[in-house]
């Protein structure tokens, strides 16, 4: 089984939806952040893989068609170069309402877990191990890299943002390419797929309130 369709929106452009609907599709399973919490050692691997360690992708992605959001997003050249084949959606949002959800939720517990001066997560003592590698990942890879640890620089981050979607509409061909917002629904997204178009609502979820209400 291969890899079949590649997210590479960040965080917060309608991942968890996408992922619903592609799983709705043909695509099952697709590899979303969520999963981490399924697969116990993958974001100390995801780790590995950022401070510069070999990836084994087929290992890492066995049973899995289709991958979005971060972590996967945050590799998404690379991913793109080894699936060739593989069709590329860049999932996009209003630069701003995008910033305001990230700001009010993944940088919000990055930033609770690992106040001033912390090196570790500072988490419940009920955290799970799983939690503490992923929020560690998260820092490393989303805080600190993506975003040179300026996560309350609304200006550098909706910059960093833009960059990104801009670099991947000039790398991916076009033809391989969908830029898609989630709000779009079905139809641009099975016509580029070459799916049927069900004829269910287009899922919808993770809203603020239901990220943080999992947080908690």
């Amino acid at each position: 089984m291969s890899i079949e369709v590649i997210g590479a929106g960040f965080g917060r452009t309608g991942t968890l939806s996408l992922k619903m609907a592609l799983e709705q599709l043909t695509f099952t399973k697709c590899y979303h952040m969520h999963d981490l919490f399924a697969h116990p050692g993958h974001a100390e691997t995801w780790t590995d893989i950022a401070q510069g360690n070999a990836a084994n992708w087929p290992v890492l992605f066995n049973g899995y068609r289709a991958l979005v959001d971060w972590p996967c997003a945050y590799f998404w050249r690379e991913l793109s170069d080894y699936y060739p084949q593989a069709k590329i959606v860049l999932t996009v949002r209003d630069a701003n309402a995008w910033y305001d959800s990230i700001e009010q939720t993944i940088f919000a517990v990055i930033n609770r877990s690992f106040p001033e001066g912390a090196t570790q997560p500072q988490l419940p003592q009920n955290a799970s191990p799983v939690a503490a590698a992923q929020i560690s990942m998260a820092k490393l890879m989303i805080a600190d890299s993506l975003f040179s640890g300026r996560l309350d620089d609304r200006q550098h981050c909706i910059s960093v943002y833009e960059q990104h979607n801009a670099e991947v509409q000039r790398s991916i061909p076009a033809e391989r390419l969908l830029v898609y917002n989630v709000s779009e629904g079905w139809s641009p997204l099975c016509k580029f797929l070459g799916t049927t178009e069900p004829d269910t609502a287009f899922p919808r979820s993770n809203s603020k309130r239901e990220f943080l209400s999992a947080m908690d």
